[in-house]
């Protein structure tokens, strides 16, 4: 079980409380004042803790589980041992991760915990900087020229605020990060090692390599989350955009020009080429590399890994190298599976045709 050492939970709750927060229902209500310090998965999980079930793959961790709880759909609670709770839930995840947020809210943020709130000794901060109250900052920060940042924001430790940045009310901005150029919204979160509003890659290729001026900014919405390490470009001509609510994992890329909608998910270490648009709630998954000047439409998915070249449809879900509709992939990947494990047969060509060429 990982240590929680680092987030100390509130005080225990008792199963009713966590029922009326999970909006569950206690099966057994003899049970309501059995108390939980902590959650835990199936096989670590001990009579104080909460656990919950909801995947087939993981009966043996039920059936051998010491948890005190269980959130569980209808569907599987007569799977849950005797001797523990069955709290019913519809969307057990859901409830789990309910209770989760309630317990280890100090989680939700990234802290850094180097100093106590407030503007620390070592801080830099240019007169012409405007902050509101309860900002903190953080030892090392350096704030530029009439930067504005926002009530309950922390700038972390070594973090620079570049010239005319703006930054809006109870954002994070990680350790380590550089911001210039940018325009944050409010509810931000920015882990460290975040770099926002450098050169986008833009040259002209003839002969010698010859820069082209990258005049425009990095607008973040409202509620966006940043991983760590991520690099966002600013605009050439127009803006860099990211849409409100958008949830961006570690060591992503985005270029210049990049419009990114609302509410999307983008996994770790995708590569957005300049100039790209995608629509509201479009999902990538991990290591996604795509062109410059695609579309991805609302709603849209691709796979892990997959490498986008052409647009995609609002809705659809591509993957592969190079990425098309899913059911057009695997039937090829099925097709090549087996044509490999055929020998060449279905083509009627044999095994060591490519040996036997060019003998004698």
């Amino acid at each position: 079980m990982a240590s929680t050492s680092f987030f100390p939970p509130r005080p225990s709750s008792t199963l009713a409380e966590i029922a009326s927060l999970t909006k569950a229902t206690l099966v057994d209500a003899s049970r309501a004042e059995h108390r939980i310090t902590g959650l835990a998965s199936l096989d670590e999980a001990g009579p104080m803790h909460l656990s919950f079930f909801e995947n087939l793959r993981y009966s043996d961790e039920l059936a051998g589980t010491r948890a005190g709880a269980c959130l569980v759909s209808e569907r599987f609670e007569g799977r849950v041992p005797p001797h523990v709770a069955v709290l019913r839930a519809r969307r057990p995840f859901h409830a789990f991760v309910a209770y989760a947020r309630y317990l280890y809210a100090d989680a939700l943020r990234p802290q850094t915990g180097v100093a106590a709130p407030g503007i620390a000794p070592t801080a830099v901060i240019h007169e012409t900087a405007r902050l509101e109250d309860e900002v903190t900052v953080e030892p090392l920060a350096v704030i530029g020229p009439d930067v504005e940042i926002g009530s309950g924001t922390v700038i972390g430790a070594g973090a620079v605020i570049a010239a005319g940045v703006k930054i809006g009310r109870d954002c994070d901005i990680g350790a380590g990060s550089h911001l210039q150029h940018a325009l944050i919204g409010n509810n931000v979160l920015m882990h460290p090692g975040c770099h926002i509003g450098q050169d986008g890659f833009g040259f002209i290729f003839a002969g010698q390599h010859t820069k082209v001026p990258q005049t425009g900014r990095v607008i973040i919405q409202n509620d966006v989350e940043l991983g760590a390490g991520t690099t966002i470009d600013r605009g050439s001509l127009r803006d860099t955009v990211i849409g409100e609510g958008t949830k961006i994992d570690n060591q992503v890329q985005i270029g210049h020009n990049v419009t990114i909608g609302r509410h999307c998910v983008i996994a770790a270490k995708c590569g957005l080429a300049g100039s790209l648009t995608l629509g509201d709630n479009v999902a990538l998954g991990a290591m996604v590399g795509i062109n410059n000047h695609v579309v991805i439409g609302d709603g849209a998915q691709v796979a892990a890994m997959s490498g986008v070249k052409d647009s995609i449809p609002a809705g659809e879900r591509w993957g592969g190298m190079f990425a098309r509709p899913t059911r057009t992939w695997f039937r090829e990947m099925l097709a090549v599976r087996r044509l490999a494990e055929s020998g060449g047969a279905e083509t009627g060509a044999r095994p060591d045709e490519d040996r036997d060429e060019g003998r004698a």
